[in-house]
């Protein structure tokens, strides 16, 4: 427990483990060696010009006052029809959609409206940084459950479904699963539906899905939402976001569709954390999305540059992995150096001028051995120029 006294005035954090995040040292250290940024996972190009006309029209048309609390109707509904022309699931736009702060909010939103002290929450690692915290503001305790590293048999990480089955107890709350997977780059299976179906059958598990990257899934497989199964649709939290959809990241624009009990409970902490989002930003993104090419291209988009950055590092010692989804790829250098992750990305910014960051991060107890596995993610959405400077620094290493 750390206590910190200012003028005789005691604070005690609530998370006392929480320091500066390898993402804020990795950047800084970007800036400070004037090396290229392939760590933190944001676009260095800018959203569609259609897209920002629309912001500014929505502006002066007046859309700058406090919108409906769950968000924009218009959205809402364009949400709505989107998710059931591509997933099949139908969810009332009054009553089952809500526009979050991003994603980052939804998930916040969800876990503090549904953990309590003392639920147990099952999370897969490598995860996303927010979930923990999350849980553990809640009340809740995490159950973390490693996935299985890349072996020369199955070469991307992958969910031991019996190890998560082993782990439910009477206390657990909540399941988070994140797919397509950040920072894995690995995608959901009907087995691995199959699988989750099974655990929480005749349970009273709820489950929250983080499915920010939806839309980036690669040659030609489709992205099985959990809203894709009924059984599943019915205890789930899904979220998503149109920041990595259409490449406003500093916009915070996510949303959350779930059954309309789960929702109601979201919403009432979703109006104690923000309240709502910003109106121009909604109005425009409703009018946007309503063309279905906006978010149908993607795949074509990304793939390309991740075929891009997969032949610059094969032609240097690092080793990238497959990589079937997100803007993400990963790649084992265990042919450069026995150095722990987080020590490595370091190195690569100081002495190679490229930015990286270490899987380990994304682990709950980054120093352990058992979150190291010689494996760094490097983010490709980024210009081609930027990734081709990249690829002539790492030639060199």
């Amino acid at each position: 427990m750390l206590t910190t006294t200012i003028h005789n005035m005691q604070i005690t954090s609530k998370l006392p483990e929480v320091g500066t995040t390898i993402f804020t040292i990795m950047s800084k250290l970007a800036v400070d060696y004037k090396a290229i940024n392939l760590g933190q996972g944001f676009p260095d190009f800018n959203a569609d010009q259609r897209l920002l006309n629309l912001v500014t029209q929505a502006m002066s048309d007046g859309f700058n006052q406090y919108p409906y609390m769950p968000g924009v109707a218009s959205l809402r509904q364009v949400i709505s029809d989107k998710v059931s022309a591509i997933y099949g699931h139908r969810y009332d736009p009054d009553t089952e959609v809500t526009v979050t702060s991003g994603a980052t909010e939804a998930i916040m939103s969800t876990v503090l409206a549904v953990v309590n002290t003392g639920d147990q929450v099952i999370v897969l690692e490598p995860c996303y940084d927010s979930y923990l915290p999350a849980i553990k503001l809640a009340g809740g305790q995490a159950v973390c459950i490693p996935m299985n590293p890349p072996t020369s048999d199955c070469q991307t990480f992958h969910v031991d479904w019996d190890r998560v089955r082993s782990s439910v107890t009477p206390r657990t709350k909540l399941i988070i699963v994140n797919f397509p997977h950040n920072p894995t780059g690995a995608i959901l299976t009907a087995e691995d539906l199959d699988a989750l179906e099974a655990i929480t059958q005749n349970t009273n598990i709820m489950l929250l899905s983080d499915e920010v990257y939806e839309h980036i899934v690669f040659d030609g497989k489709p992205h099985l939402s959990l809203a894709t199964r009924p059984e599943l649709a019915a205890r789930t939290f899904v979220i998503s976001s149109f920041g990595k959809t259409t490449h406003t990241t500093g916009w915070k624009i996510g949303y959350c569709c779930a059954p309309v009990a789960l929702t109601t409970e979201l919403r009432k902490v979703h109006q104690f954390v923000v309240f709502t989002v910003p109106s121009p930003f909604q109005v425009a993104l409703a009018a946007y999305t309503q063309d279905a090419s906006t978010y149908l291209n993607l795949p074509t988009f990304y793939q390309d540059k991740r075929d891009r950055l997969a032949t610059g590092l094969n032609q240097t010692r690092f080793k990238p992995l497959p990589n079937p989804s997100t803007f993400f790829m990963l790649a084992d250098y265990r042919a450069i150096s026995d150095m722990p992750e987080a020590d490595f990305s370091i190195w690569m910014t100081k002495e190679h001028g490229v930015t990286v960051i270490p899987v380990s991060a994304f682990y709950g107890n980054p120093d352990s051995v058992d979150s190291n596995h010689g494996i760094v993610r490097f983010c490709f959405a980024k210009q081609n120029r930027t990734l081709d400077a990249a690829i002539e620094r790492l030639m060199k290493v």
